[in-house]
């Protein structure tokens, strides 16, 4: 019977799997931390003096923009993990 610890590079494999996913995940929540309290809170009188549509950029980043970036962070993280998921050779495909 072979379990996964008789196999030191199955435990290399899955540690640099995880290495990787935690790190692209680290990025993606940087990058939506600073939009929606950077954006939203930090930086909104700057922000304020643009107007997009009549709207304060300000008000539209605090309002719209962090979840618009929100949504497009999910996909970018499931596009970038099939990516991952190939290389390691764990994809459903």
């Amino acid at each position: 019977m072979e379990t996964e610890n008789s196999n030191p590079d199955a435990g290399n494999q899955a540690r640099a799997y995880w290495r990787e996913n935690l790190k692209l995940l680290t990025v993606l929540l940087i990058i939506w931390f600073s939009v929606s309290f950077g954006a939203g809170i930090l930086f909104v009188e700057q922000l304020n003096s643009i107007k997009i549509g009549g709207f304060k950029l300000g008000f539209w980043f605090a309002q719209q923009g962090s979840i618009l970036v929100f949504v497009i962070l999910v996909f970018v993280y499931a596009a970038r993990m099939r990516v991952i998921e190939r290389r390691f050779g764990v994809s459903d495909e």
